[in-house]
């Protein structure tokens, strides 16, 4: 029994290290070429029945996966949630690596947590939601270093309007001299513009990858502008000043309440993990937490309260500006 035990267990892990290794290959091994998937990814458009396929094709498994989930909400949820975060996968491949990581994560807590099915069963839940907050802390970084460029590349797209660029020429002197990832949005602006769409279904695009108060507030100036005329040099200037001074004040205020910060993840994250690595020292010590009402009443109002400690101090600590 232990021997058929042993080999399952065996044949799962070979199974899951498989999965990953496929789609972080065809993730790092994605270029620049397959230029339809990548539109149909970052772009909302219309594609009729008879265009032409890529050159890359997915995977018989990743096809499936992709037609099968086409028209649902969720799919254009994470296909909507990968372009932010500028992750080249498609939703297919990003549900295969949720299954592999969910199968990885339970099959690690089963090998470390001594065969305990709650314990396993918490590896799968930690597992599904992983991807998913990767997915947001890319989201996240990417956000705040497009926010920290804007100012600076708005100054940019004013001094070249007043030399005497147009607005696309402005823009694309952005994505060479501006470093990623601001660069590369406003690359993809200037080749979505080339493509044929207009300047504000590009700029709308890149909204929505980039779901900034301050680009929407840009965007704004510009569409008005294109309405009703006026010196749009003079109007991206003041939004830069703007924009910079916020820029500055967050800064200012992200670094006095870093500490509150961090103090909050500790509080919340410590009890969490130490019991965790005691449960994996001494399974039976700790085991009686899992067997006894009590112990579990106690984890559970434990749990409560450092939940509600940690959005607390959150809350206290996000100021907005």
């Amino acid at each position: 029994m232990n021997m058929m035990m042993a080999i399952a267990i065996a044949s799962l892990a070979f199974v899951v290290v498989i999965g990953l290794f496929f789609v972080l290959a065809r993730a790092v091994g994605r270029g620049e070429g397959d230029l339809e998937s990548r539109l149909d990814q970052f772009v909302v458009r219309q594609v009729s029945e008879e265009s032409q396929p890529s050159e890359r094709q997915p995977s018989r498994l990743t096809q499936s996966i992709n037609t099968a989930v086409a028209e649902r909400r969720f799919a254009r949820n994470i296909a909507t949630n990968l372009a932010r975060a500028n992750l080249k996968l498609t939703v297919g491949e990003y549900m295969i690596l949720q299954v592999v990581s969910v199968l990885g994560t339970g099959l690690l807590f089963y090998l470390i947590m001594h065969q305990n099915p709650f314990l396993t069963l918490v590896g799968l839940v930690i597992g599904y939601f992983l991807p998913g907050l990767y997915v947001k802390m890319r989201q996240r970084k990417r956000l705040r270093d497009f926010n920290s460029q804007l100012g600076d590349a708005i100054n940019l797209l004013a001094n070249g309007l007043r030399s005497g660029y147009s607005l696309l020429q402005a823009m694309d002197a952005v994505a060479n001299e501006m470093p990623p990832p601001i660069s590369e949005e406003f690359q993809r602006v200037v080749r979505e513009i080339g493509l044929g769409l207009s300047t504000e279904r590009a700029m709308n695009n890149m909204l929505r990858r980039i779901p900034s108060d301050d680009l929407d507030l840009m965007i704004t100036a510009i569409n008005v502008q294109h309405e009703v005329g006026g010196n749009l040099a003079e109007i991206l200037e003041t939004i830069s000043y703007t924009i910079r001074e916020r820029v500055r004040i967050k800064g200012e205020i992200r670094v006095l309440t870093s500490q509150q910060m961090i103090s909050g993840y500790v509080i919340s994250f410590l009890p969490i993990g130490l019991g965790l690595i005691l449960f994996a020292m001494n399974p039976t010590y700790m085991g009686r937490m899992f067997q006894d009402v009590c112990g579990i009443a106690m984890m559970a109002v434990g749990g409560i309260m450092m939940a509600a400690g940690f959005f607390a101090i959150q809350k206290i600590v996000h100021i907005e500006v």
